[in-house]
């Protein structure tokens, strides 16, 4: 039996280049359960066979986009700078966890803008890890290659428990009020990237069913080599999109926690089963 480490970003194959990486990257929960298991997805990347879309720069703070309302509708207020959006939403979500980890999520700049870019490239499939590479994690990627046969080390899925840890610490319902206070500033920041007649509870619906969708695999997931990169042997898993991977790698036990609490916050926000 052979073990191969890889440190930071995706797995090389033995003796192969090192590929170029790709911007591929998981709401302030809105309750903060979702937002938090959403970005938690997006930390770390490892699956990308090719560079995807950049996500959305950040609005700048000084010079806000033009909003675009819905036709007939009352003009919406402008978005607000990431200094009101960041302290609007530590004021109303520091005291969900006392987990270091979530304090540390919390004092990232621009809290708002992140957040809405990343539930809407999640909603559409893409990474949000450009957004959001402030929380990857540190260890490497892990194989295990045993009588021809590669599987991930499930040692590789301690790098995200502490973002499991971080979900499991919140409180759903206190999220839900959280949010309540925090989504009209929200909506205001995802008027200026949203597609045509899309609102954000739409997104951010569309989001959780996504991740909702991921088959939870076995322990010891088999993988091959792809030239540079390895990619999933079971072709279901393989041709899930960047964000729903981006949950798969974080291992069973993490990926049953987060999925759990997402269900609890679909129900408790009332948003529809399949997105729509």
């Amino acid at each position: 039996m052979s073990e191969q480490s890889i440190s930071g970003g995706p797995p090389v194959a033995p003796g192969g280049p090192s590929p170029q990486p790709g911007s591929v990257r998981v709401r302030i929960v809105g309750a903060l359960v979702a937002f938090v298991a959403l970005v938690g997805i997006g930390a770390g990347a490892w699956h990308a066979l090719r560079k995807g879309s950049e996500a959305p720069a950040l609005p700048a703070a000084s010079e806000p986009a033009a909003v675009r309302p819905d036709a007939g509708a009352a003009p919406m207020a402008p978005p607000p700078t990431v200094l009101e959006g960041d302290s609007r939403v530590r004021q109303n979500v520091t005291s969900l966890s006392s987990d270091p980890e979530f304090a540390k999520w919390m004092g990232v700049e621009g809290l708002l803008q992140r957040f809405t870019t990343a539930v809407s490239n999640i909603a559409d499939g893409d990474s949000p890890r450009m957004v959001l590479s402030f929380m990857g994690p540190t260890a490497g990627f892990q194989v295990v290659e045993d009588q021809g046969k590669t599987t991930i080390n499930p040692s590789t899925y301690d790098r995200y428990d502490p973002v499991a840890r971080v979900i499991g610490s919140l409180d759903v319902q206190k999220s839900v009020a959280a949010w309540r206070e925090i989504k009209p500033l929200a909506d205001r920041v995802y008027v200026e990237i949203a597609p045509p007649g899309r609102a954000f509870d739409q997104t951010l619906a569309l989001a959780i069913q996504h991740l909702l969708d991921v088959p939870v695999p076995p322990e010891d997931v088999e993988v091959t080599e792809r030239g540079a990169l390895y990619v999933y042997a079971d072709p279901q898993l393989e041709g899930l999109s960047r964000a729903q991977k981006h949950l798969l790698r974080m291992g069973p036990r993490n990926m049953q926690l987060i999925q759990s609490r997402l269900r609890e916050l679909q129900s408790a926000l009332g948003l529809p089963m399949g997105g729509h």
